[in-house]
């Protein structure tokens, strides 16, 4: 048998690794936890060597159509809705991403994990975040991608509050999980208008009549700003991204399969995969590009100050996010999942580099208490440092060529404004995350004498090594013409998003040379990045506390995030709840039902003190209740 007649093995295998872990938890919970490893790494690991095999065979095959396989129908009613999975170089990409990245991210939550007491709970939730998403890339329409979808949210309010015993990581998984519904319903609208404008939810069915139809139909436009409130939800954009940062309060190797491999780039794929209906919509085009390139410098801006180690990288995804929608909101739909296959390798390795450092600091997030650790955990310090380089945007690894991409796409298509919100942005990625750096594995020691850091066991180091490697060498699939490269990764999407650019005419009228200006830019100010933050954070440079002191109130802006959970918080929050208290509590509740309630009780209580004289408990009384019923019954015979 082919390997693309097994791809439905690759979302089912991880799903079925989750129901025999949670099986196991539920009937046999001292199993042995080489059980619950076998099952939770092997069974991911399965999926990823089908993944590749049936990648291999599409790479290689003759039929250069994207391959579709229907498994059985979903009928409700008059709909019928086909269980089917579509392959296509999008897809390829995106499959590739999940399984390779999430396989290492479970093997590294072997060790990561090895004595949590929730350790078998674990895999089962990890094992069904991978299959959910990956249901959401190979869905070859709307309800099977919106199952997937749905699921990974139901994973990440199940991971992100994992330790449920701890208010605060109860109280994160929560805010994703309603946070992300407010999305759905976006998303929810925007399916049900695809239905009753195209009169189906297949996505070759639905694009194909969409190619037929001129820019600027008011019911496209509505249909893709829906769908972009649910982007906004699962890739964390304004104003939607609060509950990312809260999420770090799950497990490390959780918040790197989120932020890296899966969830959040759930948006930026499905907006990738609707390139031609907003396409057709040059207004939700720019509402996406400005989106993302505020989202971009408002969460770079965050991070500059932030001192938790995955708070730092939790605004930096937020900032990344930024980008991708920033290159799809310009029209550069392959550059931005460019940057989601380079992020995926560089992020991925930081937030399981950050969690090396919390394993040998005894649980330690705070960098300020940190220092000098690169003599104590030498492999994770110099795999550290590689994702470091990349997510700055140094040439020649991964991070460079893709942001400069969307960079090069944004100013070559003549916005200018957002360009310059990219660059700078990209000046403040480089700054703090050389900070991270500095303050964690370089300069003196600043953490208490009782600890004893080490390095991360090899279940641990190895996935930070491939990582590493990639960061180093995956960006060369979209080297620029201009540096002698042939862009394969654009020429691979091209098929996918052919009809988008078509109709969507771009300008791109830049010439090479300034191409290669505005590439030394880039590197320029994120050197010049880089130098600043080694400059006052590794020199005894009195520069942080004195542009701290100077610029006093913008530093308490930043520290606290603009004050964005304070303000839901007094808007939206905490109406809702004093609502409810008064007028839902008081007024429906005890105003209205238990009234009528209690009501109903006096006037059944009232009749039953007749009633019960009747009940005396006296023989002789219920020998004459009986025969005066035998005589009223005969009386009444009589009559008749």
């Amino acid at each position: 048998m082919r390997p693309l007649d097994l791809l439905w093995l690759v979302p089912a295998l991880p799903i079925a690794g989750a129901a025999l872990n949670g099986l196991i938890c539920l009937f046999w919970p001292k199993a042995p936890k080489a059980t619950a490893t076998w099952i939770g790494v092997g069974f991911p690991g399965a999926s990823m060597l089908v993944a590749l095999a049936a990648i291999w065979e599409y790479l290689h095959g003759v039929n250069p159509d994207p391959f579709e396989r229907t498994f059985w129908s979903w009928t409700a009613g008059e709909l019928s809705i086909p269980v089917a999975f579509l392959l296509d170089p999008l897809s390829v990409v995106m499959l590739f991403i999940v399984t390779f990245v999430g396989f290492w991210i479970h093997v590294y939550s072997a060790g990561y994990m090895s004595h949590d007491p929730g350790y078998r709970r674990y895999f089962a939730y990890l094992n069904l975040f991978m299959g959910a998403m990956l249901l959401l890339i190979l869905g070859n329409n709307f309800l099977v991608m919106f199952v997937g979808w749905e699921g990974v949210g139901l994973c990440s309010y199940l991971l992100i509050g994992f330790y449920y015993d701890k208010k605060f990581a109860a109280d994160a998984g929560k805010k994703a999980f309603i946070v992300n519904r407010i999305g759905d319903f976006g998303f929810l609208i925007g399916m049900f208008l695809i239905f009753t404008t195209f009169g189906s939810l297949n996505f070759i069915t639905v694009f194909a009549q969409a190619s037929t139809l001129s820019a600027g139909t008011p019911v496209i436009m509505w249909m893709t700003l829906a769908l972009f409130l649910g982007a906004t939800g699962k890739s964390a954009q304004i104003p939607l991204f609060v509950w990312l940062p809260d999420a770090m309060a799950g497990p490390t190797p959780v918040s790197a399969l989120i932020h890296a491999a899966t969830m959040v780039t759930g948006g930026v794929y499905m907006i990738a995969r609707c390139s031609i209906l907003f396409a057709l919509a040059p207004v939700t085009m720019e509402v996406v590009a400005v989106i993302g390139a505020c989202t971009a410098l408002f969460a770079a801006s965050i991070g500059l100050v932030q001192n938790d180690i995955k708070k730092v990288l939790a605004y930096s995804t937020v900032s990344q996010l930024g980008y991708m929608f920033l290159a799809l909101g310009v029209g550069a739909f392959a550059a931005g999942i460019f940057h989601v296959l380079t992020h995926a390798f560089f992020k991925a390795l930081l937030f399981l580099g950050s969690g090396a450092v919390i394993h040998a600091m005894h649980e330690e997030q705070d960098i300020r208490k940190m220092g000098g650790l690169k003599k104590y955990l030498p492999t994770t310090y110099k795999t550290f440092l590689v994702g470091t380089i990349a997510i700055a945007g140094i040439p020649p690894l991964a991070g460079f060529f893709s942001k400069d991409e969307i960079l090069w796409k944004a100013f070559a298509n003549g916005d200018y404004v957002l360009w310059s919100m990219g660059i700078v942005g990209a000046g403040l990625t480089a700054f703090y995350m050389f900070r991270l750096l500095s303050l964690t594995f370089e300069g003196e020691k600043r953490w208490d004498a009782g600890k004893h850091p080490h390095e991360a066991p090899s279940t641990m180091t190895i996935p930070l090594i491939v990582l590493a490697g990639l960061s180093i060498v995956g960006g060369f699939v979209g080297i620029p013409a201009s540096l002698g490269g042939g862009n394969a990764i654009e020429h691979w999407l091209e098929p996918v998003f052919e009809k988008a650019n078509d109709k969507m005419s771009l300008k791109l009228h830049g010439i090479e040379t300034i191409e290669y200006v505005l590439m030394g830019l880039s590197v320029a100010v994120a050197l010049a990045g880089i130098y600043l933050a080694r400059l006052w954070y590794l020199k005894k440079n009195d520069g942080p506390n004195r542009v701290s002191s100077r610029f006093a109130g913008m530093y308490k802006l930043l520290l606290n995030k603009y004050y964005v959970d304070e303000a839901y918080d007094a808007a939206i929050v905490t109406p809702i709840v004093k609502g409810s208290d008064k007028l839902l509590w008081r007024v429906v509740d005890v105003g209205i039902i238990d009234w009528c309630v209690n009501a109903l009780a006096s006037i059944f209580g009232f009749a039953s003190k007749g009633a019960r004289r009747v009940q005396t408990g006296v023989a002789q009384s219920y020998a004459i209740v009986f025969l005066a019923g035998v005589i009223a019954i005969i009386g009444w015979m009589l009559v008749k």
